[in-house]
């Protein structure tokens, strides 16, 4: 059974830093694209930021590049996205997913696996 156990959700101010992480299980790794989602209130839920196991190749969507960075510990099955310069619109609750097809969101916006969500709140 795929599990995706997300946490490091919390409440920072504008210009802080948080770092995610999701930990899997109940499939291999290495065949899987793990990416992080987020949905705001009243917003469809939309894809941040993915990475593609086997080849480490990363995207992210626009509005955050260069402010996140998704990486993965192979050893650990875990995958982190590490939020800085956070800004207000980042608010929203964060799901981490896994895809067999190992396509970036921006191909395959919906993944194969969720897990539950961890709420991120930026205040200004």
């Amino acid at each position: 059974e795929v599990q995706l156990q997300a946490s490091g959700g919390g409440w920072v101010q504008a210009g802080g830093s948080l770092r995610l992480a999701c930990a899997a299980s109940g499939f291999i790794f290495d065949d899987y694209a793990i990416g992080w989602f987020r949905q705001a209130p009243g917003k469809e839920r939309e894809g941040v930021a993915c990475i593609d196991i086997k080849d480490g190749m990363t995207y992210y969507t626009d509005s955050v590049e260069g402010r996140f960075t998704i990486v993965s510990d192979n050893a650990k099955n875990t995958v982190y996205l590490q939020m800085n310069s956070l800004e207000p619109e980042d608010t929203a609750v964060y799901y981490c997913a896994a895809d067999e097809s190992a396509l970036p969101f921006w191909a395959k916006p919906v993944y194969d696996h969720y897990g539950q969500g961890t709420q991120v709140t930026v205040s200004d």
